[in-house]
């Protein structure tokens, strides 16, 4: 299962990368970075419910003592990281801001070190070394640099990285105790009831009856959000959260795709580069199967 828990994480990680395509169309149609954070968490912990309610009610019992896992995953997560990626970009650029979001795999590493013991290995840091470059080269910061950052946008920007990896943190303490879909559908609910009040998406109700609107709302509930948040969470259990953020810098690249496909963004040989790198760090950092992981239950491996 270890194998296939890999091309979970991968897989959840390329939905996250088409996330533009949703955020992209919700700009353009008015809302501000808050409150498409806010649709998403909404969207995607309305679809969760309802999915629950509909097949296994019992996954939304918790111990209210575990409240804590998932505030974590989902205010100093999901909300804290949205909105500091969000802030990066309009202080910096889209590609300053991502590649500053993708200093999470460094920090999940460190924080997996001191909070589950995990070791930090030659593979692993030389995979991160990597990952790095190749993020890098697809977004453009790499081999000719020529951006100015302020204090305050590097700040935001690293928070960001910060805040992504501490879902790979929180998210292995509650899985185990609980199953994904409970992590998961409590990690937006969470996100939505902290994100909701200081939104303003209430001045924006005019925008919320469009059709359009609501079709592209759920959509960024559905697949950048819900399915790859899903997918993600379950290969998390599975694997080491060092190893799991690692796998999931694949996102940059799916996002590097999408522009090339949709938006009509060229490919230059150092993006190509740099997916081949991103790749390289995927496939670098898997370990065979048998290695006397611990199983799903405890997600806690060493």
């Amino acid at each position: 299962m270890q194998k296939w828990a890999y091309f979970f994480i991968a897989a959840g990680a390329a939905l996250w990368g088409i996330i533009s395509i949703f955020v992209q169309f919700l700009y353009a149609s008015g809302f501000t970075p808050l409150q498409v954070v806010a649709i998403r968490a909404v969207s995607s912990a309305l679809l969760l419910l309802g999915y629950i309610a509909l097949t296994n009610r019992s996954l939304l019992k918790i111990q209210l003592r575990d409240i804590k896992y998932f505030i974590g995953t989902g205010i100093f997560s999901i909300v804290f990281f949205n909105w500091c990626y969000f802030t990066a970009i309009q202080e910096t650029s889209v590609s300053v801001a991502a590649i500053l979001l993708y200093t999470a795999p460094a920090f999940v590493t460190v924080l997996s070190r001191i909070v589950f013991k995990e070791w930090v290995t030659k593979k692993k840091m030389l995979a991160l070394l990597v990952t790095f470059i190749g993020c890098s080269f697809v977004i453009g910061i790499l081999p000719f640099a020529d951006e100015t950052i302020s204090m305050y946008g590097m700040l935001v920007g690293v928070g960001s990285g910060f805040g992504y990896a501490l879902y790979s943190i929180f998210g292995k303490f509650a899985l185990a105790k609980y199953h994904t879909l409970t992590v998961t559908v409590y990690t937006f609910l969470i996100a939505s009831l902290g994100i909701l009040p200081v939104s303003g998406l209430e001045n924006s109700v005019p925008l919320l009856l469009n059709w359009k609107v609501v079709g592209f709302s759920i959509g960024l509930g559905l697949f950048p959000t819900v399915l790859a948040y899903l997918l993600y969470t379950f290969g998390l259990s599975y694997v080491e959260s060092s190893r799991a953020s690692i796998v999931a810098t694949v996102e940059p690249v799916v996002a590097a795709l999408v522009g090339i496909v949709l938006f009509g963004d060229s490919l230059t040989p150092w993006q190509f580069l740099g997916i081949l790198l991103v790749i390289a760090a995927v496939i670098l950092i898997q370990e065979p199967v048998g290695k006397g992981r611990r199983g799903r239950r405890t997600g806690l491996s060493t």
